[in-house]
């Protein structure tokens, strides 16, 4: 495999106050800079611009894509709190973007004098399969391009981007190797709770007698005392087959609850994650009761209907879909070390202040 003759980039931030979206450098500046990097320097910019290469990347162009969906957040929370939870995926944009460039740079150079015939042919298959996904009308293809802030030159241009990019990228990913039993194994022992778990399920009747909620009949009797005599007379006639849900309206203070189409043990909330456990005791169509919380608040009776344990799609069924994952894990574990090595080898001096700046001008817009 080729090995990548890291790009030495240029990188530098300015801040400016010329308009327009190039950055202009002072005299001062210019004369700073060894002879190869003046060349071609554009003349003028309105605000903050990273400079990659022979190409920029604006304030603008990370700003514009994010604000609509972090308003809200800016609106509701003050700079500080904004700034800590937005900060990582300013970062993550603006990184992407200097990788982007500089592995088309890069690519670019490696692929030869004939590259560019290639891409244009590349490109126009791309856009003519877009034409064909809009059913071959070429303006409605064209109308939803100028929603995105395309035309047909920007759209081909970023297709042979993308083609030339994604063809290098693959180039660059090492041979994972083989995978093995072991590995598979690992790996459908780490997925299968998120990804191949069926849930447990309990369908269930309960009657809830909240003792603080009954009349008291007798003044002689104290209510969780009266609360245990209802729970014992409806579980009798519980027994004797009579219906819960009529039963417990017989009684203000006792409730009647029905989940008998299903829920998920680990949803019950205190005081009913308890019953769990009773479940676990009886079998379907047998009625559980009289079950006392620890603070004496609550007394349950329980009918189950059914139960399901958690199951899991076995490891056989699902093996081809375990080994995409494996082999994706490990391309994105390669593109993740070559986008290190690529950021390290741009050193970007001013990152912080170029995010800094993205991150109050958001805030900024958002609060206006």
């Amino acid at each position: 495999m080729r090995k990548w003759a890291f790009l030495p980039a240029l990188v530098l931030l300015l801040v400016v106050g010329c308009g327009g979206d190039k950055p202009k450098f002072t005299e001062q500046q210019l004369a700073q800079m060894p002879s190869p990097q003046r060349q071609g320097l554009p003349e003028c910019s309105g605000g903050f611009v990273l400079v990659v290469g022979e190409e920029t990347i604006t304030s603008d162009q990370v700003i514009a894509p994010l604000i609509e969906r972090l308003r809200p957040l800016a609106q509701s929370a003050d700079f500080e709190q904004f700034k800590k939870q937005v900060r990582p995926r300013i970062e993550q944009v603006v990184d992407a973007r200097v990788s982007r460039i500089l592995i088309y740079s890069q690519a670019k150079k490696d692929a030869g004098e004939d590259i560019d015939e290639n891409l244009d042919e590349a490109a126009e298959a791309e856009v003519r399969r877009f034409v064909v996904s809009f059913g071959g009308d070429y303006s409605k293809a064209e109308d939803t391009l100028k929603k995105m802030g395309w035309d047909w030159a920007s759209f081909k241009e970023h297709q042979k981007r993308l083609i030339l990019n994604q063809s290098y990228i693959a180039s660059q990913m090492p041979n994972p190797g083989p995978v093995t039993h072991t590995d598979l194994i690992n790996c459908y022992n780490k997925m299968k709770d998120e990804f191949f778990a069926t849930p447990a399920m309990l369908n269930f009747q309960l009657i809830d007698i909240q003792p603080v909620e009954l009349e008291l009949n007798d003044p002689n009797q104290s209510c969780l005392e009266q609360a245990r005599g209802l729970a014992d007379d409806l579980l009798k006639r519980l027994q004797a087959g009579e219906d819960f849900g009529t039963l417990a309206k017989e009684y203000l203070g006792a409730l009647f609850i029905d989940h008998s189409n299903g829920i998920q043990p680990d949803s019950l909330a205190a005081p009913y994650d308890k019953l769990v456990a009773e479940v676990e005791k009886i079998q379907p169509g047998q009625v559980a009761g009289p079950i006392e919380t620890p603070q004496q608040e609550h007394i349950f009776i329980i009918k189950l209907i059914e139960k399901r344990p958690k199951t899991f799609e076995p490891f056989e069924k699902v093996q081809k879909q375990v080994e995409r994952k494996i082999i994706l894990d490990r391309q994105r574990q390669a593109l993740d070390e070559l986008e290190a090595k690529l950021a390290q080898q741009a050193k970007i001096p001013n990152k912080d202040e170029f995010i800094d700046f993205c991150l109050q001008k958001i805030y900024q817009m958002s609060n206006e």
